[in-house]
């Protein structure tokens, strides 16, 4: 599908002998062409320019250059639209933008630097908008194709059995092709930011702008993502979909106090374990949130403790009565301290150095949770129980 599109976005660089580059409605890269200036030394390329260079790295456009661009009315345009170069909005060059729609919807943008020398009124643009509005139609088609693929893994992922979800799984197994029987795994995002496209329905991101992207659908208040490994073992594409996705996510309104996170599953072959392979997803994501990670996703292969407590019904925000005063906020750094301890095995050495502590500061910590727990940090059982229920409240 992407090479579709790469040669629509080379038909109009050609066309027009500039750089053009292929959007979606969310501003996500699906593809971008470039043309030979005729100038071996290059002197009559266009300037490197630094929103494009960041877009093609990133695959997609910042909030702020979205908002900049969206600011001109190009969502409502049905024809090319000249946008001056704007340096405070971090715009150096012009663009000139042709719409990509169907039926009246805009589904992408295809992006051209402007130097001016180009006519609004040129026949060329008006050649370059006949390729966009084949752009819009191929977007469109493969839009209504990735909706009923989502509708089919939102079925399929049913925990409960039975003729309704058998038959997504049959349909899903048909939409997918050779893919359904090959190395698959589930990516989950929580919170999924809840946006409207342009025609009024929820979707994810331009399915042409992840390539191995087999199926997506919103399901949990989470955005599940269906994708094709590479190898039966590997996650580097599950992982590379993840982190498209939260760029996708970031910048939009979550719940307050929120953040989104990924979560993937272990990998399958084909389809059958997809209920539990999104079990899994969202195990994981919610463990992201728990612990903070840097790159907001996690694995459900590496959860550890987290894979028992996420599989524990939810039963409210009430604490274990053990841990009830530690977990005061006049109480964090006791906590926290008694959860590094935990985690380092109880080595006063590892945690005093983790901490960045005395041993002596560490001791008295400890000594003070003790007090607050009527826990002994000396038996295995209330090691045990006291690291569970920490663990459970950052759930």
């Amino acid at each position: 599908m992407r090479e579709d599109y790469q040669a629509l976005i080379d038909e109009v660089s050609q066309l027009l002998g500039t750089p053009a580059t292929l959007e979606g409605r969310d501003f996500s890269l699906i593809a971008f062409g470039a043309h030979d200036s005729g100038d071996d030394d290059g002197q009559d390329a266009p300037a490197l320019d630094a929103v494009r260079t960041r877009t093609i790295l990133q695959r997609r456009s910042t909030p702020a250059v979205r908002a900049f661009f969206e600011s001109w009315g190009i969502a409502r345009a049905t024809g090319p639209v000249r946008i001056p170069p704007d340096p405070a909005a971090g715009v150096v060059h012009g663009r000139i933008c042709l719409p990509v729609r169907d039926r009246g919807v805009v589904h992408g943008y295809i992006w051209l630097l402007d130097d001016g020398a180009l006519q609004l009124t040129d026949p060329r643009l008006a050649a370059a908008m006949t390729v966009a509005d084949r752009t819009g139609a191929q977007l469109a088609a493969h839009a209504r194709a990735e909706e009923h693929t989502g509708e089919l893994l939102h079925a399929a992922l049913a925990e409960r059995g039975g003729a309704a979800r058998d038959e997504a799984l049959s349909g899903l197994r048909g939409a997918l092709g050779d893919a359904a029987t090959g190395p698959l795994a589930l990516v989950a995002v929580l919170p999924w930011p809840r946006r409207e496209a342009g025609d009024g329905t929820q979707r994810g991101p331009a399915p042409a702008a992840l390539p191995r992207l087999a199926a997506q659908c919103l399901r949990d208040g989470a955005l599940a993502a269906l994708v094709r490994l590479r190898a039966p073992h590997g996650l580097d594409a599950a992982r590379s979909t993840a982190d498209r996705l939260l760029r996708s996510a970031a910048g939009h309104t979550l719940r307050a106090g929120a953040a989104a996170t990924a979560g993937l599953s272990a990998p399958r072959t084909g389809l059958a374990d997809l209920p539990a392979a999104w079990q899994e997803a969202r195990a994981a994501a919610r463990a992201a949130a728990a612990e903070s990670l840097p790159s907001a996703i996690a694995e459900w292969d590496t959860l550890g403790p987290y894979r028992l407590l996420t599989r524990i019904p939810h039963t409210g925000p009430v604490p274990d009565p053990a841990v009830r005063q530690l977990l005061r906020p006049a109480n964090s750094e006791l906590a926290r301290t008694a959860e590094v301890f935990l985690d380092c095995a109880g080595q006063a050495g590892r945690t005093a150095a983790a901490l960045g502590i005395h041993r002596q500061t560490l001791y008295y910590r400890l000594s003070r949770v003790e007090r607050l727990t009527g826990l002994d940090l000396d038996e295995g059982e209330d090691r045990l129980l006291l690291h569970m229920a920490l663990k459970a409240a950052r759930l």
